[in-house]
């Protein structure tokens, strides 16, 4: 019989707690205990990147990471990107700007790319570049993810600026 453990991992802003064996990965948890199937398998070598999900806010290739080791911590997948049925910047950036073809590399693309865009809202080309460069794909050439990427910094940026107006207004009314 095999020695279970325990865990509880708060998945997408949900608490998860389960046994598991030891040995099971982080991505076959995801996908087979939780049925969260948007993160994908691909090589199981750590190599393409698109079983990239978010551990604790940082990009992780959950293939290399057990379920065990995600204890206590907190996991986003690309179903916990968009909120209240809104699409996010990130995934509109990449239906807008062509930044997908068959998809398989999507989600990992895009949570590395919510990494990338929560440490730094206005990255260069290069810094796009740099931080999806655990991602590979063999579709579309990168440019239009790239573009995805710089799509969806320039929306949230706009919406920022959107809010704070707002909030300016509203205080300014207030005070009046």
């Amino acid at each position: 019989m095999a020695i279970k453990k325990i865990v509880r991992i708060k998945v997408n802003g949900r608490e998860q707690e389960t046994e598991v064996e030891p040995r099971l990965l982080l991505v076959h948890f995801i996908r087979d205990v939780l049925g969260l199937t948007g993160t994908h398998v691909g090589c199981d070598t750590s190599n393409c990147g698109v079983c990239t999900v978010l551990l604790d806010g940082h990009p992780v290739k959950s293939c290399t990471v057990f379920a065990v080791q995600a204890d206590g911590h907190g996991i986003r997948t690309i179903e916990g990107v968009a909120q209240d049925g809104q699409l996010h910047p990130l995934q509109e950036g990449f239906r807008e700007e062509h930044g997908l073809q068959c998809g398989f590399c999507t989600p990992g693309m895009i949570l590395s790319a919510y990494a990338l865009l929560e440490k730094n809202p206005h990255p260069s080309e290069e810094q796009i570049r740099w931080g999806i460069s655990g991602n590979l794909c063999r579709c579309t050439g990168y440019q239009n993810i790239v573009k995805a990427v710089q799509y969806a910094a320039a929306r949230i940026d706009r919406e920022s600026q959107e809010h704070d107006s707002n909030k300016d207004q509203t205080l300014v009314s207030n005070a009046g």
